[in-house]
This record gives structure tokens, sequence and C-alpha cells, in this order.
């Protein structure tokens, strides 16, 4: 025989849905009575609605132009005077060389100056597969400062090829190169980039590749060869 549910559990879940229906119902009263409160109070400071519209704007156009010039630096090509160079220091002057061979394409120029570099501070491969290694030498006072030597050279010299398997050997200051330095480079085959060459390459657009002679040929065909 089934048992019928008792009379007084119908009842506990009549009144229980009637709790819930209630309470709801509340809820919307306080909720509906909220949106009345807001809404005359908007009416009554309808001035304040006006402000806030006016700084919205405001703010809108300040992150649109900070946008749209971010956007303008960012499709601008690199570019330095020699006075923001003479500003440097050491190191930054090397970051700056690599960011000098990074735009003109060679996306894997990386910094490695520092104590045990062996002669190198920047390296870099060209679009034509050349591996350039790069020592920087910057003067604090620019062509005023200590002339670049034979002896640097010869460091360089001396680890450039053996040692970092280099195509390409560049000597960059932004100072003075020695007449002996000079002479000792086109006997060995380096290249050179005084305060004159920096210049015209820093603050240009053109490839440092295409602003030095005698380069040696490239190691793999490229839509620049």
């Amino acid at each position: 025989m089934t048992r019928r549910p008792s009379t007084r559990r119908r009842t506990t879940r009549r009144q229980s849905r009637q709790d819930t229906h209630i309470a709801l119902g509340v809820v919307a009263i306080a909720v509906f009575g909220l949106v009345v409160m807001v809404v005359n109070w908007l009416i009554a400071h309808w001035w304040m609605l006006l402000v806030v519209a006016v700084l919205a704007i405001l703010g809108g156009i300040g992150w649109w132009t900070q946008r749209t010039q971010w956007a303008q630096a960012q499709a601008q090509p690199l570019r330095y005077g020699l006075a923001q160079l003479d500003a440097l220091s050491h190191r930054q002057f090397e970051y700056v060389i690599r960011d000098l061979m990074n735009r003109d394409g060679c996306t894997d120029a990386v910094q490695v100056g520092g104590q045990g570099d062996l002669g190198a501070d920047v390296k870099a491969t060209d679009p034509l597969g050349r591996r350039w290694v790069i020592q920087c030498k910057h003067r604090r006072h620019g062509d005023r400062g200590a002339a670049v030597g034979t002896p640097e050279l010869q460091v360089l010299n001396g680890t450039g090829r053996p040692v970092h398997k280099a195509d390409v050997v560049v000597m960059v200051t932004n100072g003075k190169i020695t007449q002996p330095g000079r002479a000792f480079a086109r006997q060995q085959r380096l290249h050179l980039v005084d305060r004159r060459l920096l210049a015209a390459w820093a603050a240009g657009s053109r490839p440092l590749w295409e602003l030095l002679s005698a380069l040696p040929s490239p190691r793999k065909p490229s839509h620049l060869s």
C-alpha cells in the first residue's frame, strides 16, 4: 500500500514557496526603489552627468592622442644625432649599436660586451648571411677624446675572425681613429666607423653595409643582392 505524503509536509512545501516568492518580491521592490532614487538624484544633479561626460570625452581624446603618437614613433626608423651618442655611457653606446644593426635588418643582433668579451661588443648576422663582430669605443668628449689606435685594432683583429668567426670585423667609435690605426685596418681587412661615418649611419636610414666598402661576398642569396 502506497503511503501518501502527509498534509503537514504538503503545507510546509507550499509555505516555503510562498516565502520564496515574498522574498523575491521584496528584493524587486527594493531594487526598483533604488533605481527610482538614483534616477531622481541624477535628474536633480544633471550637471554632474555633464561633468562626467566631458571628463570621459577628454580622457578618450588624451588616450587616442597618446596611442597615435606611440604608433607614429614605432613607424619611424630609429635615428640618433651625435650629441645623443656623445651623452651615452659606454654600455649604452653598445646597446645603441645593437639597435641600429637590428634596425637595418639584423634580427639576431645582440650586445655581448663586458668582462671577457674578447673584443666583441655586438654580434649580428645581416640579411645576406654575413656574420658581423663589432667592437665599440665610446669617447665621452667625442672627437676631443683619445683617438682609437693600432693597439685596440690589434686586439679586435686577433679575435674577430679566429675566435668569433666573423665575416665582417668592425670598429665603431664616436671619436677619432689614428692614421697608423687606419693603415693597420686596411692591411688586416678591418672596417672602421669613425665619427663622420657614424653620424651618417645613425642619423640616416641606410644600413651600415651600404656605407662600407670592400665587404665580403654574401653567404646566401637575398632580394638585397
